[in-house]
């Protein structure tokens, strides 16, 4: 995905979606995805108690065993797919197969639990795979501002921080176009940088 295709062919491009549990990476991909996702939500056990957090997600009662997925239509000559990977940490063993191929990824980050994006950030980080910040506004309103968001995770002034709300179709596409974007930008300075 260096360049944008010629007319009439198709470029697809796999995007993962990562994030801490109960942070919005189901509902993301569901708000945005033209078709039906493929979810694999399982029921909240007593087994989870006293390992899955879930005091800021008090209604929580599914969580994500494997993966979510689902695919976008930028415009008519890119596809995005979507994989949304499992926040609980015991799931994080999957998360290698889940990047394989990917382009960039969304770090989803719930300001009320900003620590527990700390190890998606890492992961991508490490593999040099470029990602964003999205910071998933719950209650409609965005109570930080993005640069106290950048400062708090101590990232890069290169790597784009943009709220969102992953309910809306709109704003995550907004999230998932941003991505590609960066990408892209990242693209065309590694090509022209010196060896």
């Amino acid at each position: 995905m260096a360049h944008r295709p010629m007319a009439g062919r198709v470029t697809s491009a796999k995007i993962v979606i990562a994030g801490g549990f109960g942070v919005g990476k189901t509902t993301l991909v569901g708000s945005v995805s033209e078709i039906t996702p493929l979810t694999t939500e399982a029921i909240m056990t007593s087994a989870g108690v006293g390992v899955d957090d879930t005091r800021q997600v008090p209604g929580k009662t599914t969580t994500t065993v494997a993966m979510d997925f689902g695919r976008i239509s930028i415009d008519r000559d890119l596809i995005l797919y979507l994989f949304g990977t499992p926040g609980q940490t015991r799931f994080w063993f999957m998360w290698d197969e889940l990047v394989r191929g990917a382009i960039g990824a969304v770090v989803l980050v719930d300001t009320r639990r900003l620590a527990d994006c700390f190890a998606a950030i890492d992961f991508f980080e490490h593999r040099r795979l470029p990602y964003l910040v999205a910071i998933n506004c719950f209650d409609g309103m965005q109570h930080h501002d993005p640069q106290d968001v950048r400062d708090a995770l101590a990232i890069s002034s290169d790597v784009p921080v943009v709220p969102c709300d992953a309910r809306n179709r709109e704003s995550t596409k907004h999230v998932l176009i941003s991505l590609v974007e960066y990408v892209l930008t990242m693209r065309r300075q590694r090509a022209v940088a010196p060896a």
